[in-house]
Parts: C-alpha cells; sequence; structure tokens
C-alpha cells in the first residue's frame, strides 16, 4: 500500500458507503506507510521527528492488497490506541528478494530499531508477509545482540493464511491474476521454472525465510487464522509450523475454518475474527480498551 503523497494524508474510510474515520498515513517508504488517527509529523531517516510513547502493529499484508482492505484490519486497531505500520511489497520484490523484499525487510527492522518508543508491537501477517518476517529474522539472527531489544519489544504475533515456500507458484499467480485462470497457468509455470534456474538469488532465500519462520527467534504468544481450503495458505503447512513452536515453547492459539478464502476469514467470519483478535490482545495484556485508556491518559500529561 502506497498513500497519495510522500508526506502526511488524511484518508477517510469508507466501508460499504459508510464514513467511519479519517486517518493519517506518513509514507516512510514505498513499501512502509505508518497509519494513525493523529497526524503524524515528518520522518527523517526512518525516524519519527516526534516519536509518540504507544503501541505499534506491524501490518505485513498480503500481496497485492488495496489500500481499503488493509484499512479494514488497521481499523481494529487504530480506534482503540495502536499505531499501525503496514508493509507492503510487490510481485517483482518477491521474485527478486536480494534487491527487492531483503532491503523491505532491512528497512522495517531499522524502522523498528530507530522508532523504540513505539513499544510494545504486535505483528499481524498475511500471505507473504510470513516469508517477509522471515527476512527480517534473518537480519535480526545475524547480530541477535543488537536487535534483542526489538524482539524483546514484541508481545504478541497474529497470523493469517500464512503461506510457506512451497505454496509460491499457487499464491503467486492467484494475487496477480485473480479472476484469469488461463494467465494464472502461465504464470505458475514460470514461477516453477523460476524456481529452479534461479536457486541462488531466489529459492535458497525462501528457503533460509521459511526455516528462520519455523525456528522463530520472537517466543511471544501466536494467533493463527486459516482454512481447511485454502490452498495458498494450507493447513498441513501451518501445523508443521505450529507444533515447531509449540517444541520451543511458544503458546499458539488456533482458528481453523472449515470453509473461508485465502485472506478472506475476516470477511466471512467477521464478528469470529475480531472476537478472537480481542481474545488474544486481552492474553497478551494488550486488550484495546486497556490500550486506549492508557494512550488517552498519557496524552493528557
Amino acid at each position: 500500500m502506497i498513500c497519495f503523497e510522500t508526506d502526511t494524508l488524511l484518508a477517510v474510510i469508507m466501508f460499504a458507503g459508510v464514513q467511519v474515520r479519517s486517518i493519517s498515513c506518513l509514507e516512510i517508504t514505498k513499501n512502509l506507510s505508518l497509519l494513525s488517527t493523529q497526524k503524524k509529523d515528518k520522518v527523517k531517516d526512518f525516524k519519527l521527528e516526534k516519536p509518540e510513547d504507544k503501541p505499534l502493529v506491524v501490518l505485513l499484508s498480503w500481496l497485492m492488497a488495496r489500500r481499503k482492505h488493509i484499512y479494514k484490519y488497521a481499523d481494529i486497531y487504530l480506534q482503540n490506541g495502536f499505531d499501525v505500520l503496514n508493509v507492503s511489497i510487490s510481485p517483482w520484490q518477491l521474485l527478486w528478494p536480494a534487491k527487492g523484499t531483503q532491503v523491505v525487510a532491512k528497512d522495517l527492522l531499522k524502522f523498528l530499531d530507530i522508532n523504540a518508543k513505539f513499544s510494545p508491537l504486535v505483528l499481524h501477517g498475511f500471505s507473504v508477509g510470513g516469508y517477509v518476517w522471515g527476512e527480517v529474522l534473518v537480519n535480526i539472527s545475524s547480530d541477535r545482540e543488537r536487535y534483542a531489544p526489538v524482539v524483546d519489544r514484541i508481545a504478541g504475533q497474529i497470523w493469517d493464511s500464512p503461506a510457506d515456500i512451497t505454496e509460491i507458484s499457487i499464491g503467486l499467480p492467484m494475487a496477480v491474476f485473480p479472476r484469469n485462470k488461463v494467465m494464472q497457468a502461465a504464470l505458475k509455470q514460470y514461477v516453477l521454472y523460476h524456481l529452479k534456474a534461479f536457486d541462488k538469488v531466489a529459492t535458497r532465500h525462501y528457503i533460509r525465510s521459511s526455516q528462520m519462520f519455523h525456528t522463530n527467534l520472537v517466543r511471544a504468544p501466536a494467533q493463527f487464522f486459516l482454512s481447511k481450503t485454502d490452498p495458498i495458505g494450507a493447513e498441513s503447512s501451518s501445523l508443521r509450523v505450529k507444533e515447531s513452536w509449540e517444541n520451543m515453547g511458544i503458546q499458539v492459539y488456533w482458528k481453523c475454518w472449515d470453509r473461508s478464502p485465502h485472506v478472506g476469514h475476516f470477511r466471512v467470519h467477521q464478528k469470529e475474527y475480531i472476537s478472537a483478535v480481542d481474545t488474544f490482545l486481552d492474553n497478551i495484556n494488550l486488550s484495546r480498551v486497556k490500550v486506549a485508556d492508557q494512550v488517552s491518559f498519557k496524552a493528557k500529561l
């Protein structure tokens, strides 16, 4: 998602033709956008001029996500005192990670490292967002002492339809050509070729990211959202992650529906979804009501 300008923009969220609220969108880079209910000052070299002491949700969006859909998820948190950092990548950045996703991952980690007043942190990732976070973990693992404070600030992680490397040939074509089966089939064949032909510059990076995601350096509790009918965020892949994390002592909460589309669980099961998010935030001592009260109190000081 890209803001309309490189500076701050006040945008109005519209759901079914109804105005919900205005939000501020500050573009950090072409792939990082800071969303808030309050207008943000400018950012210089990833550092906010006037950092705020408040919780931040890192929203790792899916490929080709539309702004209006991102805002629906962001609003869950914005209306209760959180700020939201939206992270997006393009299909090109996915296919060529060294010059694409890995650059975004480094930028994300730099932002979180520099703006330490954003605390605690909650991850909310969708589909390919799991891969993006895996690339962040690769960077963290290269200097664990330096980035330990960032990891320590992460209070919880939510994963919606996380897609593993094994599903990239299915997920990428469906994201780029959601309604064109012929083009999906053609792009799938190219992706399969890409994985074989570009091992050094692509495939091995996907595998490394997947390994880091499975052996997660973040030991904060996790909530999974998925369905039995999702061909991209397959239940079997998430079950392997769940087992790995639980063996490491990570508390994993699990919500698997019988039927709902990839990254479409919120749309189909909205009340259950929001209830599960609220329960999860309660479990990590970050209930939305509590956060809103704390932010309001700090604003009055």
